[in-house]
C-alpha cells in the first residue's frame, strides 16, 4: 500500500505536466469522393499511433453495399514488455476504396472507425467518423473480364504486348502441354538429318496454324456466340482424333509410313518452289486441328477478349489480340521444336528408341482425349496396359547381366516402376481407386470430419437448361454458386482437384446454394444459359443473390484456392 502510494505521489507530476492532446487534436478524419473512388484519411497529432485491427470502413445505408479496401503497411510496436507487438500506423492514414453492387450514382453513409493512443501513454477510447457522399456508378469492384476489356481502350501496342503476356501465362497450364508431344513427335518424325533451322520452321509453322485456330474460333464466339471448340467436343469427333494419334503412335513404332500424298507434296513444292515446302501443309493442319480440339480453353483473358468483341462488333481489334495471346501460348512450342531439331541424336538405334518413347506418348494423348468421353475406370484401365506393355517392351523380364551399363540399369529400374503402377491403375480401375491412389478401396474405410471436409465443394444439383435454373433461383433464399463445367473440360478437373478440395474454400462455401450448369452439349439450351451469364466456356463460376448477379464475383478459368477465396461474394 505504501509502495503503491509513493509511485503515485512521484508518477503524478509527469502526468500534470504532459500535454496530452484532445480526441479532435489527436486525429483528424476525412472521407472525399472523386466520382466513384472514395478516399479516406486520418491525420495523426504529434506522438499519435493507430491500431490497424481498429481501423474498418462500412457502409451504412444504403443496406447489401460492400465495400473493396486495403490498408497500407502497419508496423509493430512494442507496448508492454512480454506482450506480443501491436501493428500500428505511426504517420497520417490513406487509403482508397470502392463501392461493390453499385449500379448506378447515389447517396451512401459511411462509417469509419478507429482507435488509437499517445507515445505519452494515454489511449483513447474507439472513436467513429460518419459522413454522408454521392457516390457514383461504376464504383464497382472490377472482375478480371472487365479489367481486360478496360485494357482495349489503351494504346493498340500495349493491348498486343498485354495479350502476348497473357498467352505466356496461360503456356504454362494444360491448355497447351498436350500439343508438346504432338509437335515433338512431328519434328521427331523427319528423322535424324533435320536441321535445327527446318525444326524451328515447322515449329513455327505448327504455332501459326495453332495461332489461326484459336484467333478464328475466338472471334466467331464473339461474333455470333458460337464456340467452335465447344462444338468440336462432340464424342465421334474426339474418337475420330484419338485414332488419328494412334495411327500416329503406330508409325512411330515402324509398322507403316505415314506422309501426305505425294501430289499434295508436289503441289506445295511447286507453289514454295522450294523442298522446305515438303510436309508443312500437313504439319499446319496438325497445329489447326490441335488447337481446336486438343486444347479447348478459355481462361479470364480470353473471355475478356471475346466479351469485348460480343459487345463492340471490332472483331480486327478484338482478333488482333487473340492472335498475340496465341503466340504467346505457342512459345514454348517453339523452344521445345527448336530443341528437339538440335538434339535428335545420331542414327542408329537411339533413332529407333526415341520414336517408340514418342509412339507411347502420342498413345498416352489419345487416352488423354478419350478421357472426355468414357468412365474414368475405362481411362484407368488404358493407361495400365500402356504403361504394363511399355514396361514389357522396355525388357522388364530380361535379366540384367554384369556387362549391363548405367543406363540399361536406370532403364530396368524405370520398366520396374512402370509396370508396378500399371498394375495398381489395372487393380484400382476394377476397385473404383484413382489415379492418385488406385488402391483406395483397400484402405481403411473411417473416416473423420476433417477428412470428409477435404472431399471437396459439394455441388448438390446440377442443372442443364435455363427453365431448371430458373426453377431453383425462383425458390433459392441463400447466396447461389453456379460452376460452369463439361464433361470435355479437362481444366474443370484441375479446378476439381485443386481450389475446390481446399478445406478454407469447402468451408465458405457452405452455406451457398451450389449448383452445376452442365454446357457439355453445344445446343440451344447450353447457349442461352452461357449468354445469360455471360460464359463463352468453361471453366466458369458465377455468383447470384436474389436472382441477381454478384458480378464483382466473377471468376473464369482455373483459378487458385487463395484467388477464389477473395473472389467469394462475402
Amino acid at each position: 500500500m505504501y509502495r503503491g502510494m509513493k509511485l503515485l505521489f512521484l508518477l503524478l507530476p509527469l502526468m500534470l505536466e504532459a500535454n496530452f492532446l484532445e480526441p479532435h487534436e489527436a486525429f483528424k478524419p476525412s472521407i472525399n469522393v472523386e466520382k466513384n473512388l472514395i478516399n479516406v484519411e486520418i491525420g495523426l497529432g504529434k506522438g499519435i499511433y493507430l491500431y490497424e485491427d481498429k481501423v474498418k470502413l462500412e457502409v451504412l445505408t444504403p443496406q447489401g453495399l460492400k465495400l473493396d479496401y486495403a490498408l497500407p503497411a502497419a508496423v509493430a510496436h512494442e507496448s508492454f514488455e512480454g506482450e506480443d507487438p501491436e501493428m500500428i500506423f505511426s504517420t497520417d492514414l490513406r487509403f482508397h476504396a470502392t463501392i461493390l453492387g453499385l449500379e448506378t450514382a447515389q447517396e451512401v453513409t459511411l462509417r469509419l472507425s478507429y482507435q488509437g493512443c499517445s507515445e505519452q501513454g494515454l489511449c483513447y477510447q474507439p472513436m467513429t467518423f460518419e459522413q454522408s457522399t454521392t457516390v457514383e456508378s461504376g464504383g464497382a469492384m472490377l472482375n478480371e473480364e472487365d479489367e481486360i476489356k478496360a485494357l482495349f481502350e489503351k494504346n493498340l501496342l500495349v493491348v498486343l504486348l498485354a495479350f502476348f503476356g497473357f498467352g505466356l501465362l496461360l503456356s504454362l497450364t494444360p491448355c497447351v502441354f498436350p500439343m508438346i508431344p504432338i509437335l515433338s513427335s512431328i519434328i521427331v518424325s523427319q528423322g535424324s538429318s533435320i536441321t535445327t533451322k527446318r525444326a524451328f520452321f515447322l515449329s513455327l509453322v505448327y504455332v501459326l496454324s495453332m495461332a489461326a485456330a484459336y484467333t478464328l474460333a475466338g472471334v466467331m464466339a464473339g461474333l455470333f456466340g458460337s464456340n467452335i471448340q465447344a462444338a468440336l467436343q462432340t464424342p465421334w469427333v474426339i474418337i475420330l482424333f484419338s485414332m488419328i494419334f494412334v495411327a500416329l503412335a503406330l508409325s512411330m513404332f515402324g509398322f507403316y509410313h505415314i506422309q501426305v500424298p505425294h501430289w499434295v507434296q508436289n503441289s506445295v513444292t511447286k507453289v514454295s518452289k522450294d523442298a522446305e515446302g515438303k510436309g508443312v501443309l500437313s504439319v499446319a493442319i496438325m497445329g489447326f486441328l490441335s488447337a481446336l480440339i486438343v486444347g479447348p480453353c478459355v481462361a479470364a483473358p480470353l473471355a475478356g477478349a471475346l466479351a469485348y468483341i460480343g459487345d463492340t462488333g471490332n472483331a480486327a481489334l478484338g482478333g488482333s489480340a487473340l492472335f498475340m495471346m496465341s503466340m504467346g501460348m505457342g512459345v514454348p512450342l517453339l523452344l521445345v521444336g527448336v530443341g528437339a531439331g538440335k538434339f535428335m541424336p545420331k542414327p542408329g538405334g537411339w533413332m529407333k528408341s526415341v520414336e517408340a518413347i514418342f509412339g507411347v506418348i502420342l498413345l498416352g494423348v489419345a487416352i488423354w482425349m478419350l478421357d472426355r468421353i468414357v468412365p474414368p475406370e475405362t481411362t484407368m484401365l488404358l493407361f495400365a496396359l500402356l504403361l504394363i506393355f511399355s514396361s514389357i517392351y522396355l525388357r522388364i523380364f530380361d535379366p540384367l547381366t554384369p556387362e549391363s551399363n548405367g543406363w540399361m540399369r536406370l532403364l530396368k529400374g524405370v520398366s520396374i516402376v512402370m509396370f508396378l503402377y500399371g498394375v495398381m491403375l489395372f487393380v484400382g480401375a476394377m476397385s473404383q481407386g484413382s489415379f492418385t491412389q488406385p488402391l483406395k478401396a483397400f484402405a481403411a474405410t473411417h473416416t473423420t470430419l476433417a477428412q470428409e471436409t477435404t472431399q471437396g465443394v459439394n455441388f448438390s444439383k446440377k442443372v442443364t437448361t435455363i427453365e431448371a435454373l430458373d426453377t431453383l433461383l425462383a425458390t433459392a433464399t441463400q447466396t447461389v454458386m453456379l460452376d460452369f463445367t463439361a464433361s470435355w473440360c479437362v481444366q474443370c478437373k484441375e479446378l476439381e482437384e485443386g481450389a475446390f478440395k481446399d478445406p478454407r474454400v469447402v468451408a465458405a462455401t457452405l452455406d451457398f446454394l451450389r449448383i452445376k450448369v452442365d454446357i457439355s452439349e453445344e445446343n440451344a439450351q447450353s447457349q442461352a444459359l452461357k449468354k445469360r451469364y455471360g460464359v463463352f466456356g468453361p471453366p466458369a463460376m458465377r455468383f447470384v443473390k436474389d436472382n441477381q448477379e454478384i458480378k464483382a464475383s466473377r471468376v473464369q478459368g482455373v483459378v487458385k484456392a487463395d484467388k477464389l477465396l477473395t473472389l467469394l461474394p462475402r
